[in-house]
C-alpha cells in the first residue's frame, strides 16, 4: 500500500519506514518535533504493553526525532512506522495524517498519545478495555481517580479552566476536554469527515471531541495520572490559548454547534 504524505508519495522505496501493520493490533499515533530525548525510550514502552503498533509523524524536527524514528522502524519492522513531513505544520494535522492512514491500513483502534512521557504507556490497556463498549475513550485528568503530577500550578489551572470554558461553552458533560491521550474505534473515525477539521494546535483535541458528541457517539471518560515531560520543553505558547479560546465560540455559534442525536448515544 501506498501512502500519500503532504505533497509526495510515500512508500518503501521512500521517506516512508516500517510496512503495513496486521488489522488485528491497534495504532498509537505520536506526533514530534523535537523530542529525540523521549522517543527512543517510549517507543519500546509502548510495543511492551500489548497488541499495539506505532505510527511516528515528525515534523522534520532539528534535534534528529526522524533519523531516531527511522532507527526504531529499522528495530522493529512492521510495528513502527514514521511519516515525515517537511516542516511544522501542527499537532492537529499531524493526527488528521495519522487517521487517515490507520483507515487506509485497516485498523479497528486508533490511539494517540504525546511523545514526552506525560502519558504512561501502561495506561493504554484502561483506553483499550473502554473502548470495547464505548466509541471513544477520553484519557481524563480530572476524572475520579485521575490527576497530575509534577506540574506547575499554573499549567493546570490553564488545563482545567479551558476544559470547563469549553464544556461550558459547548454544552458537553467532560470533564477533560483538552488532553491528548485519546482512543477510537474505527467507525467514530471514520464518521468524522477529516478534511472539515478546523484546529491546528491543542484545540484540536477539543473540536475531535465535540464532532465525535454531535454525531451521538458513545464517549467515556478513563481516569490517568498526568505527568510533567522528562525530557526538552513544552509547545504550549499564547497563540496555542488564542485558537482554543477562539474556536471554541466557532463551533458554538457555527453549523457544527448543534448535536446530531443517535438511537445508540449515551
Amino acid at each position: 500500500m501506498q501512502v500519500r504524505a503532504e505533497g509526495a508519495d510515500v512508500d518503501a522505496g521512500g521517506r516512508w519506514r516500517g510496512q503495513a501493520y496486521p488489522a488485528g493490533n491497534g495504532l498509537v499515533i505520536i506526533p514530534t518535533y523535537n523530542e529525540a530525548e523521549n522517543l527512543g525510550t517510549l517507543v519500546p514502552r509502548v510495543l511492551e504493553q500489548g497488541p499495539f503498533d506505532v505510527l511516528v509523524v515528525d515534523d522534520d524536527s532539528p534535534d534528529g526525532t526522524g533519523a531516531v524514528a527511522d532507527e526504531l522502524a529499522r528495530r522493529w519492522p512492521g510495528r513502527v512506522g514514521v511519516l515525515h513531513r517537511p516542516g511544522k505544520l501542527g499537532l492537529g494535522t499531524a493526527y488528521v495524517r495519522g487517521f487517515r492512514y490507520a483507515l487506509e491500513a485497516g485498523y479497528e483502534r486508533v490511539f494517540e498519545m504525546d511523545a514526552d512521557f506525560s502519558h504512561d504507556p501502561h495506561q493504554l490497556a484502561a483506553l483499550w478495555s473502554a473502548l470495547d463498549s464505548a466509541d471513544v475513550a477520553l484519557g481524563s485528568r480530572y476524572a475520579p481517580g485521575g490527576g497530575s503530577r509534577h506540574r506547575p500550578l499554573w499549567r493546570r489551572a490553564v488545563s482545567r479552566i479551558g476544559s470547563r470554558y469549553a464544556a461550558l461553552i459547548l454544552g458537553l458533560p467532560f470533564r477533560d476536554l483538552t488532553g491528548g491521550f485519546k482512543g477510537f474505534r474505527r467507525r467514530a473515525l471514520a464518521s468524522l469527515e477529516l478534511e472539515g477539521v478546523r484546529s491546528s494546535g491543542y484545540a484540536f483535541q477539543i473540536e475531535v471531541t465535540q464532532r465525535c458528541w454531535r454525531l451521538g457517539l458513545r464517549i467515556v471518560e478513563v481516569p490517568i495520572l498526568f505527568e510533567e515531560r522528562r525530557a526538552g520543553y513544552s509547545k504550549m505558547d499564547w497563540r496555542i490559548v488564542a485558537e482554543a479560546l477562539l474556536l471554541v465560540w466557532a463551533l458554538r455559534f457555527g453549523s457544527a454547534a448543534r448535536r446530531e442525536a443517535q438511537p445508540w448515544a449515551r
